[in-house]
């Protein structure tokens, strides 16, 4: 067991521990981050297992976008909702339509889920699947926050019981802007309706190619970011009930990205050396860097097993480190990345590629144009085009 000296001890338990009046002093000062909600809506019928595929291929191309944002300097809290629709697999009674994930800041989760999906059937419900998600879902309250549905699918806007006109009107009377990205022909989408739903929810009507094959260009970068991202991963200290998955769901997800090529890995690490990724529910470092627990309310048994020995002292030192280490290697991502960002860049204009858009491509695109309409500084390289 390492002992420290005395003054060391003291300092880096100063680091951890704010008196109550400081405690105060600090929240009363410090701005809250601003707010960023976007519900994803997927078709999930026979004919989506490419959308599908963009989506779980290009999920930290999307996360990163909304992680480069800043309000005021501060990077937004985002949360993101999954749903299905069109699923002749989920029951008819509820339109079949399924809430896969609620609002959420663990992109974990978020990931998981969406690796979960599968395709079968085909009944698409838009109007009935934007009144679910703008019902259901605990948007924020926070003044001028920017809230988003994006619903991708291939069949008319006009489907079901339930009025996608007064969906649509519903959720921007709410708030929420509603993207329609038809899958297909962007005449066929007009025809159908996509566009006058998103008219009426002052949205972008986007179309894609669902079939298309995401390409990830790799860069010189990729090795080393990769390597990061493994050493950021030995920075968590899992803890409580919730840790031990949270920790094996870190780890599949890496895999899960990796599956899509090295550099959608990286993209991966990108999002996790933002402020975007948060794990303060099953991360000690993370929980006690947003006060959301005291080190000294943690029981032994939900401590790590290599902290469950260690003195008081000694724990808050080994956060400390823990702490340490992480922003340091966060940082080295976010330097990599930029420079892996002016390759890609230069990469796709060499290229000149002039393939139809994907789910990811039109996304970045819209929401890059939303935010700043919203007050956010978006600064990354330039969107797809």
């Amino acid at each position: 067991m390492r002992r420290w000296p005395l003054y060391l001890a003291t300092f880096l338990m100063s680091a951890l521990v704010i008196q109550p009046a400081q405690a105060h002093e600090n929240k009363r000062l410090t701005q809250p981050r601003p707010a960023v909600d976007v519900a994803i809506l997927l078709d999930t019928s026979n004919s989506m297992d490419g959308l599908i595929d963009q989506a779980k291929g290009q999920l930290w191309t999307i996360i990163n976008e909304f992680a480069s944002a800043k309000k005021h300097g501060l990077t937004p809290r985002l949360r993101v909702a999954l749903f299905e629709y069109g699923n002749t697999s989920l029951p008819a009674s509820e339109g079949y339509i399924r809430q896969v994930v609620p609002l959420t800041d663990d992109l974990d989760v978020l990931s998981e889920a969406l690796f979960s999906l599968t395709t079968n059937g085909g009944d698409e419900y838009c109007g009935q699947v934007i009144d679910e998600a703008v019902k259901r879902l605990d948007w924020t309250g926070e003044p001028n926050a920017y809230k988003a549905i994006f619903i991708a699918g291939n069949e008319p806007f006009t489907q079901g019981a339930v009025d996608y006109k007064k969906a649509c009107a519903y959720a921007i009377g709410h708030g929420v802007i509603v993207n329609t990205i038809h899958c297909g022909d962007y005449k066929t989408g007009i025809q159908g309706m996509w566009q006058h739903g998103a008219r009426l929810a002052e949205g972008s009507y986007l179309n894609i190619n669902q079939d298309r094959a995401v390409v990830h260009i790799d860069a010189p970068q990729d090795v080393e970011l990769i390597e990061y991202n493994r050493r950021l991963n030995s920075t968590y200290l899992w803890y409580g009930k919730e840790g031990r998955a949270a920790g094996a769901r870190q780890m599949q997800q890496d895999s899960n990205a990796a599956s899509y090529g090295r550099g959608n890995l990286a993209q991966r690490a990108a999002s996790k050396s933002s402020g975007a990724y948060n794990n303060e529910k099953a991360d000690l470092v993370d929980a006690i860097k947003n006060e959301s627990v005291a080190l000294g309310e943690v029981s032994e048994e939900d401590l790590p097993e290599p902290m469950q020995d260690m003195t008081e002292e000694e724990r808050a030192i080994y956060v400390q480190e823990q702490t340490v280490e992480r922003e340091a290697i966060q940082a080295k991502i976010r330097e990599l990345t930029e420079a892996r960002e002016k390759h890609v860049a230069e990469e796709r204009r060499r290229m000149a590629e002039d393939g139809d858009a994907t789910l990811g491509d039109v996304i970045v695109r819209s929401v890059r144009e939303q935010l700043n309409d919203a007050g956010f500084d978006v600064e990354k390289a330039p969107a797809p085009e």
